[in-house]
């Protein structure tokens, strides 16, 4: 069986935590900043992890991580 292609372009975008959790960054945080309020902002900050529901689609994106 030939080996699986990793989805380069999720693998810019998403990190493996140790405990094999994917790590995301959240949207709505890079223009159109002014009429966002700063606990909005601050909120956007970080690190989020990806949902349950999404896991098993994003695990096929990248199978060797």
């Amino acid at each position: 069986m030939p080996k699986m292609k990793t989805a380069k372009g999720a693998a810019k975008r998403f990190r493996f935590t140790a405990l094999k959790k994917i790590r995301r960054r959240k949207s709505f945080a890079n223009h159109i900043l002014t009429k966002k309020s700063k606990d909005r902002k601050r909120n956007l900050r970080g690190p989020a992890l990806v949902s349950d529901a999404d896991y098993d689609r994003m695990r096929r994106l990248l199978p060797y991580a």
